[in-house]
């Protein structure tokens, strides 16, 4: 259904629309109308690009905190890794119940990673002021 409306443009518009309906098939309230339609097809998704993005810049921002993050915590592994190597005595050929202690304690520790991964928890912050580091 067609609706008729009265409508004021240019007159150099109106010249261009004319040279336009005389070039092809159609008359000029069909180039309007399809002119009117683009131009709002093409504002709708300008509205939509705006929206995501917005949405882009937020999950950019928070990807490159998670970023520092990571990069904050493999730097702390890395230097705690160094310290431990570099302070501890390495076991002698014939401790056989160091060793065992040490496959024991770090089979406690990659069971304890699971649980914390599993659990969502976080290790960090649950310690209390009162623990310390034992060195």
């Amino acid at each position: 259904m067609k609706i008729r409306q009265n409508l004021y443009i240019d007159r150099d518009i109106c010249e261009e629309l004319s040279q336009l309906a005389r070039g092809h098939i159609g008359n000029k309230s069909r180039l309007a109308n399809d002119a009117l339609r683009s131009w709002l097809e093409q504002r709708r998704h300008s509205e939509l690009d705006t929206q995501f993005k917005l949405r882009l810049d937020k999950l950019s921002r928070e990807l490159e905190a998670a970023r520092r993050d990571i990069d904050l915590l493999v730097e702390t592994l890395a230097l705690f890794i160094r310290y431990e190597l570099m302070v501890l005595p390495p076991l002698a050929e014939g401790d056989v119940a160091g060793r065992a202690r040490g496959r024991e304690r770090f089979s406690a520790f990659v069971m304890e990673v699971g649980r914390q991964l599993a659990g969502g928890k976080r290790a960090a912050g649950e310690f209390s002021k009162s623990e310390t580091i034992r060195g």
